[in-house]
């Protein structure tokens, strides 16, 4: 039987461009979260169908490797090295991954979210990245589309565990 979860409030339609731009960017971090609600460890490391690798493990992960990279690591004060995609590994945010990694992984995501609002608080969005190559909405605008892009992804994840569907 397939259930459909409750819509998410999106971002008022008239908020400036700051106002707007994080309103999605939690939009879509909730909406992630939500896909990845109520389900079992073995549930979340699911692979989606051959010969896809995804799974919505995999895809928290990913996400989390966009904040830390496209976020953090150009407004921050230092460069950042990946967390999960090193050279040797490039996919290491979807491949090989356990019900052990469930955990620390969500923990991970979460605490790179608090980082990320702090740092986001800090800055206007016309202000440059550190490596002055990019402004502060350049880097929310790529990962509000990493987020967007991947969350149809978790959706037809979700649906294809227990039939819940998003938006």
């Amino acid at each position: 039987m397939t259930s459909k979860r409750p819509a998410l409030d999106e971002p008022e339609p008239f908020a400036d461009d700051r106002e707007l731009l994080l309103g999605w960017l939690a939009f879509h971090r909730d909406a992630l979260s939500r896909s990845c609600a109520d389900l079992t460890p073995e549930q979340l490391v699911e692979r989606s169908v051959p010969p896809s690798d995804l799974s919505l493990l995999g895809l928290v992960r990913h996400l989390t490797e966009m904040e830390h990279w496209y976020l953090e690591g150009t407004l921050g004060p230092a460069p950042v090295e990946p967390l999960y995609c090193p050279d040797d590994d490039p996919d290491g945010d979807i491949l090989g991954l356990d019900v052990s990694m469930v955990e620390p992984s969500f923990a991970r995501w979460r605490a790179k979210q608090d980082t990320v609002d702090t740092l986001l608080a800090q800055q206007s969005l016309d202000d440059l990245t550190r490596s002055r190559s990019r402004t502060v909405r350049w880097c929310v605008v790529k990962v509000v589309e990493e987020y967007a892009r991947h969350n149809g992804h978790a959706d037809l994840l979700r649906e294809r565990i227990d039939g819940v569907v998003g938006e």
